[in-house]
């Protein structure tokens, strides 16, 4: 049975990766420019210091990705406590698109000398960009931006 589950997803994928590349990219596009996000992390954009390796390897650019918000671990946190629509999970890869504050989810009981080692900064937020409308996706974070 969970064979048969697998296949099924198997004759999606593409169309699913399709939405949720372009979600990704519009996503990516409207986090640089917004005056409270410090960098943005994603193969699609211009700005990603592996854009033309990553142009020239793949087809599309994926659904991950993150971002710094600027005002380190409390901006992170008033962005996780005020983000509606995405999800808040510790795991990313999803058809719902989700979201993770590294620094108070899954990283906590990480020694910060070592997150700062391995490049988990304060404002980091991770995203998985799902097939909701993108429109819908950036107003919510939009709302938890100005909160944040």
């Amino acid at each position: 049975q969970v064979a048969w589950i697998t296949l099924q997803g198997c004759k999606t994928l593409s169309i699913r990766m399709e939405r949720q590349s372009a979600n990704a990219m519009a996503i990516a596009e409207y986090l640089e420019a917004h005056p409270k996000v410090a960098q943005v992390a994603y193969p699609g954009l211009p700005s990603f210091s592996q854009y033309d390796l990553a142009c020239r390897q793949a087809s599309g650019f994926g659904a991950m990705m993150w971002f710094e918000v600027k005002g380190g671990v409390a901006a992170g946190k008033r962005l996780m406590d005020n983000v509606e629509l995405w999800t808040l999970a510790e795991n990313l890869g999803s058809v719902e698109s989700l979201i993770t504050h590294p620094v108070t989810m899954t990283h906590a009981d990480v020694d910060p000398e070592e997150r700062a080692r391995v490049g988990i900064i304060d404002g980091l937020v991770r995203l998985s960009v799902g097939l909701e409308d993108a429109e819908d996706l950036i107003g919510a974070l939009d709302m938890a931006l100005a909160a944040a």
